[in-house]
């Protein structure tokens, strides 16, 4: 670093190192809503690969699967094949919709709440204190020689580190196979490399990003905050600081000599004690806002201890706070969030997400793709009929064997065939056992009379059995191929 300031011709390093951020505990509305938040986000990663859901004798019995080696998703009762990947594509951009919404509306909501960063750094931070003490403590002991004491601490808060570290990479892998069989295989040493090396690198990052980096995260290496400035504006929903109210600072004592020479704002510093980026909410909107309002919680706590009105910190648009410094009535968070663009944000969201459903519920589980044999292109036989042949794939998407009936459509006088078969068993359907999860291939013979025309569009469809009878499945349309002559 000094090197590089040698270059530039500079007297004093190019970055400013990096100050320590040691956020002190505090309680409130925001703070027990991020309690909530973290447990529930934390035990739905944690435990969700060891729900079991029954799908039959012949599919996986975990509830969320990424089945890599079969190229299956399963979630509860849905399985989503390779072919339907487009669903997977509809839920991200449905996450990104929704992430556009809820920034326009209320900031950055997600990344104070639920962000997996946001949500593991709290978890670390709540193991400081627990272990070194609430932020003084902290501050004195990281300031503190080294000691056995130190030492001690030092080594116990950083192998707790590791073993949350551990178990969040750990949790991970668990939702690519079969949870319980694969902890068996991975403490027995009969695992693939794959799972080794996938824990080891989630279990570097979670500790090095968590445990340390942190607040470094978001401001530095995180690109959403740069991306959110475009979806918000002066009716966004922010955590505000109302200097006109607060300013100029000054303590309870001078305010109470000259009380018109001092706002509300007693100039505590707790807004910047409690804030786990370690920035000033006084200073206005800025980038290591994560709006997670714990700066509320700590400013409300000590407006009602020197007896002034809460709200000099406050979730509120700058628009509000406009009209609230000029003595106005504000518009409130209801005419905030019911507004164009949330709506627009809102209907493309549910837009997507009913056309998913839509097509979830009525897609077929039984599909078929036929592919002409191009060598030859058609046979004459000795009876003057022509014979094609098919190459056919039927899909059977349901976790149980199927019956299906193949029947060939619209080419009159045709008949058909399947390899191994003789021509003697033709007819215009034929029946195929396929099972569960797979696809069956088979050679098929398509025969008709040579008419004066060359070639012939015709049609081949499925049908398997169901619950309800017989249930109508994929359609596939072939060309039948004939001499230029006849």
């Amino acid at each position: 670093m000094s090197q590089l300031s040698e270059l530039a011709g500079l007297g004093s390093p190019l970055y400013e190192a990096r100050k320590g951020v040691y956020p002190k505990a505090v309680d409130g509305f925001f703070r027990r809503f991020k309690w909530a938040i973290m447990a529930i986000t934390l035990a739905i990663y944690y435990v969700t690969p060891w729900i079991r859901w029954d799908r039959g004798p012949y599919a996986p019995n975990q509830a969320v699967l990424i089945d890599l080696a079969n190229r299956r998703f399963y979630m509860f009762q849905i399985e989503i094949w390779p072919h339907e990947f487009y669903y997977v594509a509809g839920l991200l951009i449905m996450a990104g919709i929704g992430l556009f919404l809820v920034t326009s509306a209320v900031g950055r909501a997600w990344c104070g709440y639920s962000c997996p960063q946001t949500v593991w750094t709290d978890l670390f931070q709540h193991v400081d204190r627990f272990i070194d003490g609430d932020r003084n403590a902290q501050i004195r002991l990281a300031n503190a020689p080294w000691s056995a004491g130190k030492l001690t601490k030092r080594a116990f808060k950083y192998g707790i580190y590791l073993f949350i570290a551990f178990w969040t990479g750990g949790a991970w892998i668990m939702y690519f196979a079969d949870a319980p069989t694969l902890v068996v295989d991975f403490w027995t040493g009969n695992a693939a490399p794959a799972a080794y090396i996938t824990v080891a690198i989630l279990t570097a990052t979670t500790f090095i990003f968590g445990g340390f980096m942190r607040e470094q995260v978001c401001i530095y290496m995180c690109p959403w905050p740069r991306i959110q400035t475009a979806m918000m504006d002066e009716k966004s929903l922010l955590v505000t600081y109302k200097d006109w109210r607060g300013e100029p600072r000054g303590s309870v004592k001078k305010a109470e000599k000259n009380p018109s020479d001092f706002g509300d704002c007693i100039d505590c510093n707790q807004c910047v004690a409690v804030c786990p980026t370690g920035i000033d909410i006084r200073e206005g909107p800025q980038i290591g806002c994560i709006t997670c309002a714990l700066c509320i919680d700590a400013c409300d706590s000590v407006m009602a201890q020197v007896g002034r009105p809460r709200g000099l910190i406050d979730y509120c648009t700058l628009d509000d706070a406009e009209a609230e410094k000029k003595g106005e009535k504000p518009q409130g968070a209801m005419k905030t969030l019911l507004r164009p663009r949330t709506f627009i944000y809102l209907g493309l969201w549910s837009a997507i997400g009913l056309g998913m459903l839509f097509v979830l519920g009525s897609r077929t589980r039984l599909d078929l793709a036929a592919e002409h044999d191009r060598n030859p292109v058609f046979v004459q036989l000795s009876d003057g009929s022509v014979r094609n042949s098919y190459t056919v794939k039927i899909r059977n998407m349901e976790t149980r064997p199927r019956t299906v009936r193949l029947s060939l459509d619209q080419l009159k006088g045709g008949e058909m065939w399947t390899e191994g078969s003789s021509r003697s068993q033709a007819g215009r359907s034929t029946t195929v056992e396929v099972a569960p999860d797979s696809i069956h291939k088979l050679r098929l013979f398509v025969a008709a009379p040579g008419a004066n025309i060359a070639r012939e569009e015709f049609a081949l469809s499925v049908a398997g059995s169901g619950a309800s009878g017989e249930q109508q499945g994929d359609r596939d349309t072939l060309i039948f191929e004939r001499p230029d002559e006849q």
